[in-house]
């Protein structure tokens, strides 16, 4: 649904005077994300928004808003500070601004982030498979049989091994992400990349994609500061079924994931058991139902 054709949300100030005005993104029932500018129109920024809940107590809304906005920035500033690649915090207001007429905030509170430019990993491993069904099909009508290159191969694992020793790393810093899912992950081209070297591009499933860049970590709505095997465990079990349902020609490669994330720190191995477990746990509900 377009959201040129839905009413605006509030901004809170100075991005209610912008020009440009920010472009919404994605609204979801917790926050709104937009894409604005910091310091300079050449600067670009992620702003996201949480707005009041009017269902809540006034005195309650502003305090859980406050509170999670603030653990949101803290989690960012600490994988920040240990080297982990997530968006820099530029600017956070747990307020948000008062309404003088009504003593309501239509705002509860924003947080102004680095943009990280690059496609998503969601994005880039569907243009992966959709190369790899348009090649097989080809060579299908042709009578012949398709198999994934050596070459192939070795791309999508040094992909996979990234992305565990990205999560390999904020576990060790002791954050758990919560959401961890391929639209939560970007893939940053690398320094004097050639333009467009990881963008979209609407005729993906003609070649395979490039899969070189940095992985970044993005979203951290749903993070907590947690060092427990099990919180672990759950937020590799998240990325394997958000794999496994969402790119299913490249499950096969999760494997890779748990041998980059097994040497990312010294207690993985032990957070690695307790995923046999909650493997197991989720294998009961699903037969269950």
């Amino acid at each position: 649904m377009s959201t040129e054709s839905q009413a605006s949300p509030p901004l809170p100030p100075p991005f209610n005077n912008t020009t440009p005005p920010p472009t919404l993104l994605a609204q979801g029932a917790e926050a709104r994300l937009y894409k604005t500018t910091y310091l300079t129109p050449s600067i670009p920024a992620a702003l996201k928004i949480r707005p009041s809940k009017p269902y809540r107590h006034v005195i309650l809304d502003r305090r859980l808003t406050k509170q999670r906005i603030l653990h949101e920035a803290r989690c960012l500033a600490r994988l920040r500070r240990e080297g982990v690649p997530v968006p820099a915090v530029l600017a956070l207001d747990w307020e948000g601004p008062l309404n003088t007429a009504t003593g309501e905030r239509s705002v509860g509170a924003w947080l102004l982030m680095e943009w990280i430019e690059g496609p998503s990993v969601r994005a880039v491993l569907e243009k992966w498979e959709a190369w790899v069904k348009r090649a097989s099909t080809e060579r299908e009508q042709r009578g012949e049989t398709f198999t994934v290159s050596a070459e192939e191969d070795a791309r999508v694992i040094d992909l996979m091994a990234r992305i565990g020793q990205a999560v390999g790393h904020m576990h060790r810093v002791g954050i758990v992400h919560g959401d961890l899912t391929t639209s939560n992950l970007i893939l940053r081209p690398l320094p004097g990349s050639p333009p467009g070297q990881v963008e979209e591009s609407s005729d993906a499933d003609k070649e395979p994609p490039s899969l070189e860049g940095e992985i970044v970590l993005i979203d951290f709505g749903l993070a907590m500061q947690s060092v427990h095997e099990e919180d672990r465990a759950v937020d590799l079990y998240v990325l394997e079924r958000a794999i496994g349902s969402t790119h299913p020609r490249t499950e096969r490669y999760f494997s890779e994931v748990l041998q980059a994330y097994r040497q990312s720190f010294k207690g993985a191995s032990t957070v690695l058991r307790r995923l046999e477990e909650v493997r197991m746990r989720g294998r009961k509900r699903s037969m269950i139902g």
